[in-house]
C-alpha cells in the first residue's frame, strides 16, 4: 500500500489559504503531475477554476460541515478520486485539535499542517478571538504571515506566534506577497553594553531576542524581574527563572523564562516567589535538538512584590 500525503491548510477566512494552495499545485517543483484530490472546507473570494483544477490535474469535494469529516466519507472520495495526494483547505472556525483525532483512510498520511495568517487583522484576532487564533496556529509546522505593511513589527508578530507555537517555522510575505526577512526591530534597551537592566514591560521582546541571538548576550550582566519555577529540562531537575506569557487564554499560559545553573549559597529558590535577578548570561549547546540557548549564571535572588499584569507582552 502506497500511503498518499495529505497537506492541510489552517487559518481565518480571506487568510490567503486557497491562494497558496493554488500557487502549491500549479507549482511544477511540487506538482509532477500527480492527481490531486483538493478538499474545500470553506468558500471565501478566492475561487478554484476549472483551468487552474484541470491544469494542476485536480479534483474537488467541498466540504459543508465538520460532521461530513468522517472516514466513510473519505474512504468514499478515496475511492471515487484515487488521488495521489490530498489538499485540505480547512475552515477557520472548526478545532484543528478535533480535526486531527479523526480517524483517516489507512493510506492517508498526515505530512504537514500549514496555517496562513492575515497580519492586518492579526492584532485585532489576537486581542479578541485569541482562542480561536491558537486553535489555528498550535499545530502548524509552518506559519505564513502574509499581508505585512511598515508598520507591523517582527518582535510583536514573532512573540506572540511563538507564545502559542514554539517550534513552528514562520515565513513573512509583504503587502505585495514577497518574502520579507523583517530586519530585526530595534530594541528598548542596549544590547551592546556589558551590563543590562531590563524593564518589566520589555522581557517579553528581550527573551525573544535572547533566542535568536544568545551569544550576543554571553558574559553580560542582566537585571531583571521574574518568578521562581521549579521544573524540567531534558528530564532533569532545574530551576528556572521566568514570566507566563499567556496562549490562548488566562487559564492557558506558557512560561518563557531561563534556567539557572549557577544559583549563589543560601539564595531561597520558593516556588512562584516573585524576585529581582541579578545574573550573568551563558550559553549553552543542546547537540540533539542542535539548538544554542541562554541560562543564568551566578544568579542572585532578590525577592519582591509580583507584577500587577504578570503576563508577557511582546509590543
Amino acid at each position: 500500500m502506497v500511503d498518499v500525503p495529505v497537506y492541510v491548510f489552517t487559518g481565518f477566512l480571506e487568510s490567503g489559504k486557497t491562494q497558496l494552495l493554488k500557487q502549491t499545485i500549479l507549482d511544477e517543483e511540487f506538482n509532477d503531475g500527480a492527481r490531486t484530490l483538493i478538499l474545500c472546507c470553506e468558500e471565501g473570494i478566492e475561487e478554484y477554476d476549472k483551468k487552474t483544477l484541470k491544469k494542476a490535474n485536480a479534483d474537488i469535494v467541498y466540504v459543508q460541515s465538520f460532521d461530513e469529516l468522517t472516514e466513510r466519507n473519505m474512504v468514499a472520495w478515496d475511492n471515487a478520486y484515487k488521488p495521489d495526494q490530498v489538499m485540505i483547505e480547512y475552515n477557520g472556525t472548526w478545532s484543528v485539535t478535533e480535526f486531527l483525532n479523526l480517524s483517516f483512510p489507512l493510506d492517508w498520511l498526515i505530512v504537514q499542517l500549514v496555517a496562513t495568517v492575515d497580519g492586518s487583522t492579526f492584532a485585532n484576532y489576537m486581542n479578541n478571538m485569541r482562542s480561536l487564533m491558537y486553535e489555528q496556529l498550535v499545530h502548524a509546522e509552518l506559519i505564513i504571515i502574509n499581508r505585512i505593511d511598515a508598520s507591523l513589527k517582527k518582535s510583536f508578530l514573532r512573540g506572540n506566534v511563538k507564545a502559542i507555537n514554539k517550534s513552528a517555522q514562520i515565513v513573512y510575505e509583504d503587502i505585495y506577497g514577497n518574502v520579507n526577512s523583517m530586519i530585526d526591530d530595534d530594541l528598548p534597551f542596549d544590547k551592546t553594553t556589558n551590563e543590562l537592566t531590563i524593564s518589566d514591560d520589555d522581557y517579553g521582546l528581550w527573551f525573544m531576542d535572547t533566542t535568536d541571538h544568545p551569544f550576543e548576550y554571553e558574559g553580560k550582566t542582566v537585571h531583571f524581574k521574574g518568578r521562581m519555577y521549579n521544573t524540567t529540562q531534558w528530564e532533569k531537575p532545574v530551576v528556572v527563572i521566568g514570566r507566563q506569557a499567556m496562549v490562548c487564554c488566562e487559564q492557558d499560559t506558557s512560561l518563557i523564562g531561563f534556567v539557572c545553573e549557577g544559583i549563589r549559597k543560601g539564595v531561597v529558590t520558593e516556588e512562584g516567589m516573585w524576585a529581582n535577578i541579578t545574573a550573568t548570561v551563558k550559553v549553552r549547546r543542546n547537540e540533539e535538538q542542535k539548538l544554542d540557548y541562554v541560562v543564568m549564571n551566578n544568579v542572585t535572588v532578590q525577592p519582591c512584590e509580583g507584577l500587577e499584569n504578570e503576563y508577557v507582552t511582546f509590543s
